[in-house]
Parts: structure tokens; sequence; C-alpha cells
């Protein structure tokens, strides 16, 4: 473990009543980190949050943090703090008693006491909240009283689960920014459990996707976005069109795929990637607004062209989702597009033949197809 390193786990399982909730699950986190366990509900990140805190006990793998094992320690042995979805606020006590509450466990002076929790209510934008009840405060207020009992014992690491999800989605935003402002200010390593995927793009340094228990991929949001490693991540990262296509033989550095067995595209590698022999099947992903669509009177440069039929437009506003009928051996099978919502925002060109245009470089090859 570097220097930089302050949480180790892995490789982690865990089970619920004979139910397998964790495979394998390995990660590590840096000092200063903001880092996103993100997935859909039951996929196992809240149950890696509760065992990094301590209420929870792996059935194997270990927990290492500041670089000592602490998978055998209780919760209040580790220097951590969790904050809730429900914030878990004391109603009976005011804002300044609820923030200074562990501290007052510690026995910590009551000059100390007074002064911490005096920064820690600045630094979440409560000053002069101090002798207010926390029923009579707001969702947002609330979840500041939360974060502000969290930070005040300054822990090497904050663990939140979902701690906005109760918010509604224009303060949802704005606290997103607030939180991670928060935590470049405080430089303490956050460890933020979601399902929303714009909510991790937004806020983290690296995010690990999680899917049925397992570790999809762990990377920056460019790196999970840009390259995702498999039909999961991609199209629940922003959303994508995947298809399965047969490897054929191609020169090196390139892939040579027959998509969908209609169309043969030819694709450039990254350094390193190795596919499947000759005849084995992969998955493909294509980004929607990666996707140009042209009519058949206009001829995109250097791009790979599909023959479709526009099928379907849906205006979203700023932006419009087309679909595309490209298989004539599946019909039915759409590819989507998306294209500024000034230019295809009606619907009087149903029906007619088009052009979807795709750089190369935007098929991303994934997994191999288990359908093979």
């Amino acid at each position: 473990m570097s220097d930089e390193t302050l949480l180790e786990i892995g490789p982690l399982t865990k089970s619920f009543g004979g139910s397998v909730v964790l495979r394998d699950v390995s990660l590590f986190v840096r000092k200063g980190e903001f880092m996103t366990l993100l997935g859909p509900s039951g996929c196992g990140k809240t149950t890696t949050l509760r065992i990094i805190a301590g209420f929870e006990a792996p059935d194997s793998g270990r927990v290492k943090l500041s670089g000592f094992d602490v998978t055998d320690q209780p919760p209040y042995e580790r220097d951590v703090h969790t904050v809730f979805q429900h914030y878990a606020l004391f109603p009976h006590l005011d804002v300044a008693e609820n923030v200074a509450f562990g501290l007052r466990l510690r026995k910590a002076p009551e000059a100390e006491i007074a002064r911490r929790t005096a920064e820690a209510l600045q630094l979440v934008k409560l000053s002069g909240f101090e002798g207010r009840r926390t029923a009579s405060l707001s969702g947002g207020q609330m979840q500041r009283v939360a974060l502000a009992r969290a930070i005040v014992g300054r822990p090497a690491l904050l663990l939140l689960d979902e701690p906005l999800g109760a918010l509604d989605l224009k303060l949802r935003k704005s606290m997103q920014l607030e939180l991670k402002n928060l935590q470049k200010r405080l430089g303490i390593a956050f460890v933020y459990v979601t399902h929303d995927q714009e909510e991790a793009m937004t806020m983290s340094d690296r995010i690990a996707v999680f899917n049925q228990g397992r570790v999809e991929q762990i990377g920056t949001p460019g790196e999970i976005y840009e390259s995702p490693k498999t039909s999961f991540v991609a199209d629940f990262i922003g959303g994508a069109n995947i298809f399965s296509a047969r490897v054929l033989p191609a020169a090196a550095g390139r892939a040579h795929l027959m998509l969908e067995d209609e169309f043969e595209l030819d694709v450039p590698l990254d350094v390193g990637e190795r596919l499947p022999l000759p005849g084995k099947r992969v998955r493909v992903a294509i980004r929607p607004e990666r996707v140009k669509v042209y009519y058949k009177d206009e001829l995109p440069f250097g791009a790979l062209r599909l023959a479709a039929t526009l099928k379907d437009t849906v205006f979203l506003g700023d932006a419009c989702q087309i679909y595309l009928e490209l298989f004539k051996k599946s019909p039915g099978r759409m590819l989507t597009a998306v294209a500024g919502g000034d230019r295809y925002a009606v619907h009087d060109d149903i029906g007619v033949p088009v052009i979807a245009a795709v750089q190369p470089e935007d098929v991303y090859i994934l997994e191999p197809d288990d359908d093979d």
C-alpha cells in the first residue's frame, strides 16, 4: 500500500441468508479522494460501505485503514464517520448540540467543543442556526447538520450513504456542488454511495461501478464514460447502443467486425487491447450522442456509414432522441441517436431513408458475447 492510500479493502465476500451480496470486491481510496460506489439497488454498494464502517463483518476479506487492519474493530474505534440518507439527528437536541454530540462523548474540553462546533457549522453555511431545533429545519438544512456532525471530529474517512436521496431535484443538484467543494476544502477522503449516474459523474474523482455484487470497473468519470469495459458499464453510465459483432480477420491494431451479421465495421484497437479469435463474437457499444444522422443526399466524411430508416423522434427541449431502424434481419431492433432539438423536433420525416454515421473511434469494444 502506497503512502497515498488511505483505505484498502478486499477481496470482500458477504452473504445474507444464503444470498451472495458481495463477490470478491476489492478497491482502494487515496487520501483526500472522492470515491463513489455507483450501481443499481441491491448491487452491494451499501453493504460494502457498512463493512468499511464496521456495521457489518465480511465473510472473508480485510479492511485496512491508514495501513492498519481494522476488520475486527468496532465502528467507534475506527477513524471513520458515516452520514446516512435519513440524517439520524436527535430531535430533542438543538443544532449545536447535535453537532457537538460526538465531541461530548469523547469528553473534549468545552472550549474546544464550542470552537469546533462553530467551525463545522460555518463550513456547512449554518452559522446562526445553533439554537434551532432540527424539526424546524428544511431537508437541506438537516442534511447540513448531519454533515457538520460528521466532520466536526475531522475523521480520516467520511462515508456517505445516499445522503442527498431525500432532497428534491433542484436542491439535490445544489448540494452536490456544495458537498464537492466542502470535501476539497476539508481534504477528507469521501466514500459516497449513490445509484444516480449524473451525481457520480459530477462529484467524483473516481467511480467504482457495482453490478450484482461485483465491481465491474473503477476509473475517473472520463475513463468510465469514454472507455467502458463491459456492456453494463456502457449502458448504466450515460446509456449506449449495445450490439453483438462477429470478429473477422484484420490487420494489427485494427478490429474488423460484422455488426449483427449485417454491417462490416473497421475500428482501431487501444494499445494492448486484444480481441477473441476470428469467428468469435464480442459486444460493442455506441453512444447515442456519437451517432450523426444524415439524409441520403448528404455525405459524412471519414465515418462508418450505416443505412437506416428514421422511425421516430422524441423532442426533449434542448435535444432530440432519434430512433433508427438499422437491421433488416432483426426488425424492431433500433439504433438510438441524440441530436440538437432544432433539427429533428418534427415528425414529418418519419419513414424516410437516412444514413447513421459513426466515427470508428466511437465504437467501443466490450466483453466477449456470452450468447455466442
